[in-house]
């Protein structure tokens, strides 16, 4: 092949980073600039007509499976089956793609690690590009960290297999500022996985596994089929056998959730499995009923658990779905941080996961999520449990599930109503997380959990839910947003107190405080607390 001519790509308002040609190669550039011109038309479409799928939800409070795709969820058709290193998934451990935690991550004993380019990391250029190069490092067993604090060294163990990454891309509705294309910022989802796809899908090849993928914010099955093409350029371009790729996609949203068969149907040749994303799936329920009524208002977060039964009937169909078609049935994030200091805190957290993951392995998940290493062995003894010496439990096919389209929005089956602990909750932890976000941090521990964007997107939509619904306090008081503004004033000022003046003036915190209170209070509601963060991430 040729030397490819420069990329029509150009990089913008970035400071050089240490080791960035070994990523922004004019031969990725100009893969991810084809992608682009290829894709990007087919993804605004798509974007827009999410805004018209809304609007019809505005319109009308309700969905329903697709009577245009019924003959897909009627027909006799199956996936593909799983490569080997992809067949075994029982724990999986989810994580940014910073250096220490690809470290940590590949040698946890999980099976599956999320490298996660989305959620769990802050999009500044530098996550972008020293995370693609953190992947090609470890790829090539020449990563290694040393904690600049406490001079703690970490590199991959030698004996024992490493976790298989499968990579998450941002959502297609994110923009990446960085990299533009006639002045036009490129998809991040694009981006992120255009450069590691091109620099690495040989590379996994080579070592017995192969380009894996988890698909976020997925909204529709058309947004599937552009996915799937992708793939099948991408394979093409690289001259990588069709169906190398494998792609797991995470029903996160309520219209996917009435959309999974189909899904999975686009993907079928690159189909690894569904996730049940429990966190950004209630975000998803709020953003779409926010404006219908009582009946749609959620209670706090911590008060809708999986046994909810609008969730239960989520996670029933969804393992039904998958196994039905030969596909894997991931569960959700464990999302308890153990404390290495606080015996009582670890004693809680372990029980709550172990019963977590006890109900998932036995309602047929072949997997699940922890947020943690420490976690990794109470997740595996779940599993494993169930699972024995069997890879997966795809076998079984919980034909006795049955699911009705008004079981997955029957918020009002759930005993139980907002609290005034639970406005404190959503604001104490959405500007703690937008703050953390604003330097660079994806990832965050709160009070004893991994917290990540879709945990903000919970705390202000739900802010926004309450005040809008003239939600009343078990203590009498009216949700307002005059009560929000109090709440979050009196919050930024124990902040303040707690770390003192200086920690606090090097911090984000006002802007972090303003920025909640925008998106949780506008009339106009944000699509994504992402989209105006962007703006004033800085880097």
């Amino acid at each position: 092949m040729s030397a490819p001519a420069p990329s029509p790509l150009a990089i913008v308002d970035a400071e050089p980073l240490p080791r960035q040609d070994e990523v922004l190669t004019d031969a990725a550039l100009a893969f991810v600039a084809e992608l682009h011109r290829l894709f990007t038309p087919r993804r605004d479409e798509l974007l827009l007509r999410r805004q018209d799928r809304r609007a019809e939800i505005a319109r009308t409070s309700t969905l329903d499976f697709r009577p245009e795709t019924a003959a897909v969820r009627e027909g006799d058709w199956k996936v593909a089956p799983a490569p080997a290193a992809l067949n075994d998934r029982r724990v999986e451990i989810t994580g940014p793609t910073d250096r220490k935690m690809t470290i940590n991550a590949l040698n946890s004993g999980a099976r599956v690690w999320l490298a996660d380019f989305e959620d769990a990391s802050a999009p500044t250029w530098e996550n972008v590009v020293t995370g693609q190069l953190n992947l090609i490092d470890a790829y090539e067993r020449r990563i290694d960290f040393t904690d600049p604090k406490s001079g703690k060294s970490y590199a991959l163990k030698d004996a024992g297999e490493l976790a298989t990454v499968v990579m998450r891309p941002r959502g297609w509705h994110l923009e990446e500022r960085h990299l533009r294309f006639d002045g036009r910022p490129m998809p991040g989802a694009l981006v992120d996985f255009g450069l590691y796809f091109f620099h690495n899908a040989k590379r996994l090849i080579e070592l017995g596994k192969g380009p894996y993928f988890y698909l976020p914010k997925t909204e529709s099955y058309l947004e599937a089929r552009l996915w799937n093409d992708v793939f099948v350029f991408a394979q093409d371009y690289v001259g990588i056998p069709q169906g190398t790729v494998r792609a797991t996609v995470l029903i996160e949203t309520i219209t996917a959730a009435y959309e999974m068969e189909e899904i999975l149907y686009e993907l079928r040749d690159h189909a690894a499995g569904l996730n049940a994303g429990r966190w950004d799936y209630l975000f998803s329920i709020v953003k779409n009923f926010r404006d219908g009524g009582a009946k749609f208002v959620l209670p706090d977060r911590n008060a809708v658990t999986m046994t909810a039964p609008f969730m239960r009937a989520y996670t029933e169909l969804l393992v039904r779905t998958c196994h039905k078609r030969g596909a894997h049935a991931i569960g959700g994030m464990a999302a308890f941080i153990p404390s290495r200091k606080d015996a009582e805190v670890n004693k809680v957290a372990f029980e709550k996961v172990k019963a977590d993951k006890d109900r998932e392995a036995g309602d047929g998940f072949d997997g699940s999520w922890v947020a943690h290493p420490d976690l990794v062995p109470i997740a595996m003894a779940s599993f494993d449990a169930v699972l024995g010496d069997k890879p997966n439990q795809k076998d079984r096919l919980r034909e006795d599930v049955s699911v009705a389209s008004g079981d997955l929005i029957a918020i009002d089956s759930l005993d139980a109503k907002p609290t005034y602990d639970g406005l404190l909750g959503a604001v104490q932890v959405g500007i703690r997380y937008i703050e953390a976000w604003l330097r660079g941090l994806g990832a965050v521990a709160i009070f004893n959990l991994m917290e990540d964007a879709a945990t903000a997107e919970i705390s202000r939509s739900q802010i926004w839910q309450w005040i809008n619904a003239g939600v009343v306090f078990e203590n009498g008081e009216l949700a307002t947003a005059d009560l929000a503004r109090k709440v979050a004033a009196e919050e930024l000022a124990a902040i303040r107190a707690e770390i003192g003046e200086e920690a606090f003036a090097t911090g984000r915190w006002q802007q972090a405080h303003d920025l909640l209170l925008k998106v949780s209070l506008d009339a106009d509601y944000a699509d994504f607390l992402t989209l105006p963060a962007y703006e004033q991430l800085v880097g």
